[in-house]
């Protein structure tokens, strides 16, 4: 066999041996009976982050209080749209636009302190949503008949839901009943001192927060309503730029309730400055309407010829200084011939109340019991002003003394030159200083007593001697009086 022939052999049978090692023939695929399973990944789909608001909700607890004032616009004409839903509550007007009169001071609603009474809604609280996003609670503020976006922008609006997401105080645990429970007066009257005094004075009495119908003060409210006060403390008053917010000087829950324990101690009536306010104008006072009619007494005299109002105020016939036909009223314009208060300062408190109901002197119809014993006891106490006001006007006072008790308080509403405020209802000029010029025993009454229907300082309840209030008066008549 040659060379040739025996490699196609050799050839040959490998190839055989290759198809018998595979069974003869070529294997076929196995037949798959399901299909399968093919493991995909979910595509991933790029999710944004919530948007962080940024904001003030210290600013946003004075909205809720009332959002009017701290942005300084009028409050929409007619009711808030949700209103007509509710029948118990017969506000109208600004008050239905307010957070906190659907909502509660202790932002509970139908569940706290206005689940009934005359501010009952039946409206749900906001202390549920404590902690909420606030993005959330800023879309629902932007919602249906809840939507307050055409009246707020976006930033009060934010400042609100961050408010209600991060700084309400569930009060529930620490009032009862309207008490203060588990709070240490004495830490709380530290804490008044230290913030609180310069304003409200030693006993809370320098500012009224209502009239003199129904006196207010801090111990009135801290009794009445623990809840708003508390708010308050917290967040401050609308409208009020220099009253802290405690929040923000990082009090602790507990001090809060130090502070509404101690202020529930204080006094909630001041008779002698009530009765004051009362003699100086007894209907800004309380609000009351005007007279149509002069006072019955007013008939007796021909010299003052004054009418309707004016005859009824107390200072009108016995005078600024109290003395009537025999001081300041003894001529001039104002002369009625009427003898002053003065003398009657020692009569008993019965005497007096019972002139006050007395023929064509009876007040009883225009002032309940309480203001009476107010004008009472102010009477009591009134005193011959001419070692304080000399007959031509001058004050024996300390104008350099003055000057720092005045911008300390009279200056935030009267200005540093004391022109902020003109009290003239015609076409002249009257400053505080043109008063102090021209009347200083009415200047001196207003200072320790305050202005009859405003929230002005009663300097007789500040820290304040006779003396202080002499200074300030001699300060303010080197302010112009033009």
């Amino acid at each position: 066999m040659n060379k040739r022939v025996l490699s196609l052999f050799v050839i040959v049978l490998g190839l055989m041996l290759v198809v018998a090692a595979c069974g003869g023939k070529a294997t076929e695929a196995p037949v798959q009976t399901e299909a399968p399973v093919v493991v995909t990944e979910a595509p991933v789909v790029a999710t944004e982050a919530p948007v962080t608001l940024s904001g003030d909700p210290i600013r946003g607890g004075l909205l809720y209080d009332e959002w009017t004032k701290v942005l300084g616009v009028d409050a929409p004409e007619g009711d808030q749209a949700l209103w007509a839903t509710q029948t118990t509550n017969t506000r109208s007007g600004a008050a239905t636009w307010r957070c906190k009169e659907c909502h509660g001071w202790d932002y509970l609603g139908k569940d706290g302190a206005y689940g009934g009474g005359s501010h009952a809604t039946g409206f749900v609280g906001v202390i549920q949503v404590a902690g909420t996003d606030p993005n959330e609670i800023l879309a629902a503020l932007k919602t249906g008949d809840h939507d307050f976006s055409a009246y707020m922008d976006d930033q009060a609006l934010t400042d609100i839901a961050l408010f209600l997401s991060e700084n309400m105080l569930d009060s529930a645990a620490f009032i009862t009943d309207k008490a203060a429970v588990g709070g240490d007066a004495a830490t709380g009257e530290t804490i008044y001192t230290e913030n609180c005094t310069d304003c409200h004075g030693p006993e809370g009495l320098v500012l009224n927060f209502a009239d003199d119908s129904g006196p207010e003060y801090y111990g009135t409210i801290a009794t009445d309503n623990p809840w708003e006060f508390v708010h308050k403390a917290r967040f401050g008053q609308p409208g009020v730029a220099d009253m802290p917010a405690l929040v923000d000087l990082g009090m602790t829950d507990q001090e809060y309730i130090d502070l509404l324990a101690y202020a529930q101690t204080l006094p909630t009536s001041s008779p002698v400055a009530e009765g004051g306010r009362l003699y100086d104008n007894w209907i800004a006072a309380t609000g009351a309407d005007d007279m149509t009619t002069d006072q019955p007494l007013w008939a007796t005299q021909t010299t003052n010829t004054r009418t309707g109002n004016d005859t009824w105020r107390c200072k009108e016939c016995h005078g600024w200084d109290f003395k009537g036909v025999e001081g300041r009223y003894g001529s001039g314009s104002h002369l009625t011939g009427f003898p002053g208060v003065i003398s009657s300062a020692g009569k008993t408190p019965e005497e007096l109340l019972t002139a006050m109901k007395t023929g064509d002197h009876d007040f009883s119809s225009y002032l309940n019991d309480d203001q009476l014993n107010a004008l009472v006891a102010f009477i009591q106490q009134v005193e011959d002003m001419a070692p304080y006001i000399n007959d031509d006007k001058t004050v024996n006072g300390d104008a350099e003394n003055g000057k720092v008790l005045y911008e300390s308080n009279c200056q935030a509403c009267h200005a540093e030159d004391g022109k902020a405020l003109d009290f003239d209802d015609g076409e002249g000029f009257e400053f505080v200083g043109t008063v102090a010029a021209d009347n200083p025993w009415e200047v001196l009454n207003k200072l320790q007593n305050g202005q009859p229907g405003e929230a002005m300082t009663a300097g007789r309840h500040m820290d304040w001697t006779l003396q202080d209030l002499l200074d300030i008066l001699a300060y303010i008549q080197t302010l112009p009086v033009e």
